[in-house]
């Protein structure tokens, strides 16, 4: 009987993955987690026995760790709606660049479990976090003072208590009392 040929889909996509990998001297375990994927299916995805991914998500993610443009890929179809990334995530990106870090770099900088969660806040698909010692974490590794972070976490709570209905005006003396407190706390 003869053998069963894989079939060879895409290979510039899952080439562009392998090099990268190879590149990186990142293990195929690490990037998974880091896109949020089995194991089994990032061998697959190299070896070209699966289609390479047209998920905008995990090219999105992939991309994100790769420090790429997702439309480097052939499958990558642009969302109708598009991508918003807020200054907050700018920043992060602009003080990681200042840094000379990779994302594969900053990643590694976190728990495993948490690397997926960051992939999401870089390629715009999630906010910074409102856990203050998570973006003090965030901002530890990429040498970013407390005081610096902190308005983008004030105006990530701003807008979120807006946005679920607190009238920002007429609570304006509590609200801003509060953010003195944090204010100070964050200095201390």
């Amino acid at each position: 009987m003869p053998a069963k040929n894989k079939s060879i889909v895409n290979l510039k996509s899952s080439e562009k993955v392998a090099m990268f990998l190879e590149k990186n001297n990142l293990h195929k375990k690490d990037f998974a987690e880091m896109i949020g994927v089995t194991l089994s299916y990032v061998y697959n995805l190299i070896d070209n026995t699966i289609p390479f991914s047209t998920r905008s998500t995990t090219l999105e993610r992939i991309a994100t760790v790769m420090d790429i443009e997702p439309e480097e890929f052939d499958e990558y179809k642009i969302p109708q709606e598009p991508i918003i990334i807020d200054d907050s995530v700018e920043f992060l990106k602009e003080k990681q660049h200042d840094k000379n870090i990779s994302t594969v770099q900053f990643l590694k900088s976190f728990p495993r479990k948490k690397r997926l969660e960051i992939v999401d806040i870089l390629r715009g698909a999630n906010p910074i976090p409102l856990d203050w010692k998570e973006l003090s974490l965030i901002a530890q590794i990429l040498d970013i003072k407390k005081e610096d972070i902190y308005p983008y976490w004030e105006m990530r709570l701003r807008n979120l208590m807006q946005t679920a209905g607190v009238n920002m005006q007429s609570n304006s003396g509590l609200i801003n009392t509060m953010f003195d407190c944090a204010r100070q706390y964050i200095e201390s």
